[in-house]
């Protein structure tokens, strides 16, 4: 138990939907002033306004739609939105800079200043929905498999598996360039319906305004100095992330929000907080009639991880489309390496306990070298004393916690909530990116099903409200620490893989395997997995009787001639039948160098034999 106690994890960065991340993002390495609204109706990205551009606190300024958030999401909402409304106007707000153009080399070269993410068939399909997948695909590297090396192999002895059982390959690519083509797309075909203004913050003011016809916000130009990795969560405050002129804000009018702000949740805070107000102005008994308030459930992270960044020019007898991974025996490391471009550069993540040695800036660059040495001596071998040093050197960075909002996904008939704002899970499977991309495709099917607005804005948040809930539950039982994780993770995965190795038409494959098939939601997941565990249940217990009427024969010859209580020689043979077939089939789950990515590879491989 103890082992399993400190691998549980090392499954998690061993998926091809795993992700390399950076405490450096490229749109917040320089100052970010923004750009300021233009009452006309061309596309604007300017980088440094006059003051005299914008307009006055007294002004006020109406739009169709307002999209929060310029990040995948947000502007693949934008697209939607100027596709499905092609007669209005589309306004787009984020604090951050433009993004570079996703082809200039020069910068993205620097490999491991990148938050990379992996885009299965979810965030896939929505892309090649709304007709920028092509340009995607352009730009991004596919993983076709993985090499991992188990904690007792040596540098030679890593295990190559080309995958063989995908909806569709991962496409891997740094996040800033997927916002960099979506960006682009814009400016190329819809700057006539489609406004981007870069260097502002949102914030709601009237969620019902004009008689509950529109949603009126504040806009307030920021400069953002050192703006979080999206995928990354410190111990800063957001707020301390960026100045923000709220003196001169001015007004913005919409008939319809959408947030797409990631962990930042402007509009999901500010929806939490009137709820709140209003819950506390209810008496006893009209909180009984009245529905459950919005909140954001906030986990508290019991397995917290940090990690460094690593950039990595793998061999040319390497293959470059390969998802590269390795992990000791204690827990202490965990390594995974996924294609930063097509050349063989590579972004690796290491993933270590928060509290180790090396969790922190500024450590010793020759006993950090020394424990690469000792620990990944396949990898350290590709890094130069430089980089080792640099990698030494550098802060760490934090994974986000699990967070979901409900119970539902809206504000009143106007303004709802998508992506990291309304689920945020830690990007061990690529999940996070691919479901905030699918929301935006549900999103146009509520508006496809109904006639106005507000029914699209409440049918889309009870299409994806309990998705969201259910998409946080699952990803944090898979992360849970020690004994917990055992019983959470380990235990119904080594479960799921000897029933549906013996039963494939009865039990479905492991949750995790699920979690990537098209066509089912995360729901969906979780009730199979109810029903999946009450049918094992039932099986064992079925076996166990049928054993116990087969000996019953056996049993009396037995005591007869033992002397001993049949009842007592029954359940004995009975337990010893039951533990003899479970020890056979568990028997290589309980090796003493198992891990969970060795489960799933078992697991996997198997299914590729059908």
């Amino acid at each position: 138990m103890a082992y399993f106690r400190t691998r549980i994890v090392s499954v998690l960065m061993l998926l091809p939907l795993a992700q390399c991340f950076s405490s450096i993002n490229p749109r917040a390495a320089a100052t970010s002033v923004g750009t300021k609204y233009s009452s006309t109706s061309q596309l604007h990205v300017i980088a440094q306004p006059s003051t005299e551009q914008l307009p006055s606190s007294k002004e006020h300024v109406k739009t169709d739609s307002l999209v929060v958030g310029a990040g995948p999401a947000g502007l693949l909402t934008a697209i939607m939105l100027a596709k499905k409304f092609p007669d209005q106007k589309v306004m787009v707000f984020d604090r951050l800079d433009p993004p570079p153009s996703p082809t200039d080399e020069d910068i993205w070269s620097d490999v491991a200043r990148f938050y990379l993410i992996g885009l299965g068939s979810r965030g896939q399909n929505a892309l090649r929905h709304f007709g920028v997948w092509d340009e995607v695909e352009a730009v991004a590297t596919a993983v076709v498999g993985r090499k991992d090396w188990s904690p007792e192999s040596g540098a030679e002895d890593g295990v190559e598996r080309i995958f063989t059982d995908r909806p569709c390959m991962t496409q891997v690519l740094p996040r800033d360039k997927l916002v960099g083509v979506l960006h682009k797309h814009i400016t190329d075909n819809y700057d006539e319906r489609i406004e981007l203004n870069y260097g502002y913050e949102i914030e709601p003011e009237d969620f019902e305004a004009e008689d509950n016809s529109a949603v009126r916000l504040s806009v307030s130009r920021c400069d953002v100095k050192d703006r979080k990795n999206p995928a990354e969560e410190g111990n800063a405050n957001d707020k301390e992330a960026g100045i923000c002129d709220v003196e001169n804000s001015y007004s913005v009018t919409a008939n319809l929000v959408i947030a797409a702000d990631g962990t930042s949740r402007t509009i999901a805070n500010e929806m939490e907080k009137n709820d709140q107000l209003a819950w506390e102005a209810l008496n006893t008994i009209q909180r009984l009639f009245a529905g459950k308030p919005f909140k954001v459930r906030r986990y508290e992270d019991d397995n917290r991880r940090v990690y460094k960044t690593v950039p990595m020019k793998i061999p040319a007898d390497w293959r470059p489309d390969l998802n590269f991974s390795a992990r000791t025996k204690d827990g202490r490391i965990n390594y995974d390496a996924l294609p930063a471009d097509r050349e063989g550069n590579y972004c690796g993540v290491l993933l270590v306990k928060e509290g180790d040695e090396f969790a922190a800036a500024d450590t010793d660059p020759v006993k950090f070298r020394a424990l690469l040495d000792e620990t990944l001596p396949q990898f350290s071998a590709l890094l130069d004393d430089e980089t080792v040093e640099g990698i030494a050197k550098k802060p760490v960075s934090y994974l986000p916690s699990f967070r979901y909002a409900g119970p539902r996904l809206n504000q009143g008939d106007r303004t709802l909530i998508l992506g990291d704002s309304a689920h945020t899970v830690k990007p061990y499977f690529g999940l996070g990116a691919n479901s905030a991309l699918e929301d935006v495709k549900i999103l146009e099917e509520a508006i496809n099903e109904t006639g106005s607005i507000p029914e699209a804005v409440h049918l889309f948040s009870k299409k994806r409200a309990k998705e969201s809930e259910s998409l946080v539950k699952i990803s944090r039982e898979l992360d849970r620490p020690g004994k917990l994780g055992f019983l959470t993770f380990i235990l119904p995965l080594i479960m799921d893989s000897i029933f549906h190795g013996m039963l494939p038409k009865l039990f479905a494959p492991n949750t995790i395997s699920m979690l990537q098939k098209e066509g089912i939601s995360f729901t969906g997941v979780r009730r199979r997995k109810r029903f999946d565990r009450l049918g094992q249940v039932a099986l064992i217990g079925t076996g166990v009787a049928v054993a116990t009427t087969a000996v019953k024969a056996l049993v009396k010859v037995v005591a007869r001639v033992s002397g001993k209580n049949s009842g007592t020689i029954v359940a004995g043979m009975s337990s010893f039948l039951a533990i003899a077939f479970l020890f056979k089939k568990m028997a290589f789950f309980f090796k003493g160098n198992i891990s969970p990515a060795d489960v799933l590879t078992r697991t996997n491989d198997k299914e590729d034999m059908k």
